[in-house]
């Protein structure tokens, strides 16, 4: 565990601790509802022992803290855990891979933080679609489901195979020995006397509420105009997340040093479908752009 400047602790999986000869450090910021561990064969399949490479749960996500009563998860407090993060593991450079929501939170950090930051990977990670509920209506809605998550009891599952099964409902590709292994790490007995015995995915409930601020195109591009470095921009040909392609060019068009490629087989959670060739996807821009 990483005790952050923000106060809280976060838990970080961590390859090449001990191999100080590896100056190059990689930061894996995982996307809504995911984990580190999702990094995991990924990152052995190619980038282990290359780099040396970090990999957070991000606040309220797997074992890292939770914001506790009466807080948020207002998107830019992700932005100073990954500032604190990389004043603490960081080493000569900095290059990012996010994958969606991480992307987003990898292209404010390297916006805002150009000098540090050698390369950005993007895994789906340009933004949802623009958001044009108005800001009044949008808080009103807020507030009713922070309610709600407060005072809703989370879903509770007698065994792991019962979790693994809720992950591959929402993920067709999933093959069933990852969600065994994913399940199994994103999950905790909820003991007795307070708890029911029975297995909750351990993030918490109030991200699945409508966050108060909306996604504008105007504000993300001031960070992707911003950022210097090479941009990879990896896309998923079974992915249901897509852009139309005029949406997709005026985002591009906001990056400066950007490619772009498809990855075949996989959906929008690529690195559980294609660990493999993601891997040795992002292991050649790295060495590339990050050098």
């Amino acid at each position: 565990m990483v005790r952050l400047g923000t106060g809280l602790r976060y838990h970080v999986l961590e390859w090449g601790a001990d191999d100080i000869s590896l100056r190059h450090t990689v930061l894996m910021l995982h996307g809504f509802l995911d984990l580190a561990w999702a990094w995991v064969h990924t990152v052995e399949a190619a980038l282990a022992g290359r780099f040396h490479v970090i990999a957070p749960d991000l606040r309220g996500h797997g074992d890292s803290d939770r914001v506790g009563p009466g807080g948020y998860y207002h998107f830019v407090d992700y932005i100073a855990d990954v500032h604190d993060l990389v004043a603490e593991l960081g080493r000569d450079r900095i290059s990012i891979v996010g994958h969606s929501m991480g992307g987003s939170i990898a292209t404010m950090y390297a916006g805002a933080f150009s000098n540090r930051v050698a390369s950005v990977a993007l895994l789906e990670g340009l933004g949802p679609p623009e958001q044009t509920t108005p800001m009044p209506d949008r808080v009103v809605a807020w507030l009713a489901g922070w309610k709600r998550a407060r005072d809703a009891v989370a879903k509770g599952y007698d065994s792991i195979e019962q979790a693994a099964a809720r992950l591959r409902s929402h993920d067709p590709l999933l093959e069933e020995a990852l969600s065994l292994e994913l399940a199994a790490h994103a999950t905790r007995i909820a003991k007795p006397p307070d708890g029911d015995g029975k297995l909750r995915f351990k993030h918490d409930p109030l991200h699945g509420t409508l966050s108060p601020y909306p996604f504008r195109f105007d504000a993300a591009a001031s960070f992707w105009q911003r950022i210097d470095c090479p941009v990879l921009v990896v896309e998923a040909s079974e992915s249901a997340f897509h852009h139309s392609a005029e949406e997709m060019n005026r985002r591009l068009s906001c990056l400066a040093h950007v490619e772009r490629v498809e990855l075949a087989g996989a959906g929008h959670m690529m690195h559980r479908h294609q660990p493999a060739a993601l891997g040795a996807l992002l292991a050649d821009f790295l060495s590339r752009a990050g050098s």
